[in-house]
């Protein structure tokens, strides 16, 4: 048997996984299979479209379900240990060095599971994480991004 693959994650996006998949368990999965009752007592299932709704939904609850079971099974909770460098779990405040915003740049580095770019997660793949990775507060690193290189500051790590 092959081991999983392990799913880093802070202890806040753990904590997301297992209420998400309280709800489906909870919440949507008995809510569909009523739907799905209800549709079956219309009759005809061959030409009923709230039967089959309801039935690709049930996929989609039940798919969506043994995906967390397995991230949760498989989970790794990152510790950040130190904010003297930068490492997985760690929010560092950057600025970009060719541009006049002083106004610094503030992103999380979580597991590629729970990055939310519009929220400041960003993955620990990404290729700004991985410059960042190992460097300190006054460093100034190269980031090799698909639309070419640029450079950042480091301005603080917590």
């Amino acid at each position: 048997m092959t081991k999983s693959k392990e799913v880093l994650l802070t202890q806040e996006g753990l904590d997301e996984l297992k209420s998400e998949l309280s709800d489906l368990i909870n919440n949507q999965r008995p809510k569909n299979i009523k739907d799905i009752k209800e549709a079956r007592a219309l009759g005809d299932l061959s030409e009923n479209a709230e039967y089959h709704a309801a039935k690709a939904k049930q996929g989609e609850i039940e798919r969506r379900i043994k995906q967390l079971e397995k991230m949760i099974e498989n989970a790794k909770i990152i510790v950040s240990e130190s904010s003297d460098i930068v490492n997985v779990g760690n929010t560092v405040s950057i600025k970009y060095v060719d541009e006049d915003d002083d106004e610094p740049e503030v992103y999380k580095i979580v597991g590629s599971q729970e990055a939310d770019p519009f929220n400041a997660k960003i993955s620990n793949e990404s290729p700004i994480a991985q410059a960042l990775f190992n460097h300190k507060v006054g460093d100034v690193v190269q980031v090799d991004s698909p639309n070419g290189k640029y450079e950042v500051e480091i301005i603080d790590i917590k």
